[in-house]
């Protein structure tokens, strides 16, 4: 009778954990790992079109760079350092594709004041950060903003953890960086190191 008790409280915990899957911290993510292929998901583009996330990648390797979005200062400084590199990632082979919870009106707004030459695509929902294994629930003084930068899509109130991945025209994943600390991004020269090693 013990036993078949010990088994019951076992499952119940099981079950209430994997019942929780977005982890509260940013620093209790399960990201996807290299080696692994990215799932086929659908995001928005600017002008508000649906795009096939696997379809863009297949066209050329792609670094694909998670941001929080417009609003956060130490995104705006990271995608204008992915600016000046981005010809070089070209002359690689590479294409550019920025990711975050922004709508596409935010995102335009983003266009508009930093005059960037790359793609960015919504995640305004966090499907794509959620599929990637890199998504948490943000902490409640984010809420308002979160609801305006999303237009309303970001109805679970989480945030990426910010993340870079270099993949394959199959979508594999050839390298990544993700750090908990949204203060800490890649370097420009980490980055272009990494690439050149990945082709």
């Amino acid at each position: 009778m013990q036993s078949i008790f010990s088994v019951a409280i076992a499952a119940l915990l099981f079950a209430s954990t994997v019942g929780d899957t977005i982890p509260q911290k940013p620093e209790d993510i399960s990201p996807l790992l290299i080696g692994e292929t990215i799932p086929d998901i659908r995001l928005q583009s600017v002008d508000g079109k649906s795009v096939s996330l696997s379809g863009e990648v297949a066209r050329k390797p792609t670094v694909l760079v998670f941001y929080r979005g417009g609003w956060c200062p130490y995104c705006s400084r990271q995608l204008a350092e992915l600016r000046t590199l981005e010809p070089d990632l070209a002359k690689m082979g590479y294409q550019l594709i920025a990711v975050s919870t922004d709508s596409p009106a935010s995102l335009q707004s983003t266009l508009d004041k930093t005059e960037l030459t790359y793609t960015l695509l919504s995640d305004a929902d966090v499907t794509a950060a959620k599929a990637f294994g890199i998504a948490f629930k943000a902490p409640v003084s984010y809420s308002s903003t979160l609801e305006k930068g999303s237009g309303g899509k970001n109805v679970e109130k989480l945030l990426p953890v910010p993340a870079v991945f270099l993949l394959n025209q199959q979508g594999v994943i050839k390298f990544e960086y993700i750090n908990p600390n949204f203060k800490e991004r890649m370097s420009a020269k980490l980055l272009k190191a990494a690439a050149e090693a990945s082709l």
